[in-house]
């Protein structure tokens, strides 16, 4: 009888253990993973709130210019030669008048 409750013990404790792996492997991957990703959202968009006009940009297609305008969702680019192009505010990807200065380099 005592062996018994000793054996269903033994056996409720390995299957918490079983399941700690498992665990491991998700705090994880969310601390490597998930938080520096949603860290680095949350700056792209701080980043694309601060640029205002006359700001030189590059857009994620490489496309580098300056601002001109901004609108709610769009900047209106001006690419050189008085091309002006209209992208969306998320295929900005850098700011080159940061990259000029030396700041993103510091940042990294």
């Amino acid at each position: 009888m005592m062996s018994t409750v000793l054996l269903q013990a033994a056996t409720g404790g390995s299957s918490i253990m079983s399941f700690l792996p498992m665990i491991l492997i998700v705090v994880v991957f969310y601390f490597f993973m998930i938080r520096p990703q949603m860290k680095k959202q949350k700056d792209h968009k701080k980043y694309i709130e601060e640029l205002g006009v006359n700001s030189k940009v590059v857009t994620t297609a490489g496309i580098h210019g300056r601002i001109v305008e901004v609108s709610d969702t769009t900047f209106l680019v001006d690419v050189g030669s008085g091309v002006k192009m209209r992208f969306d505010k998320s295929a900005i990807s850098l700011d080159a008048s940061r990259v000029a200065n030396g700041e993103v380099a510091k940042k990294a």
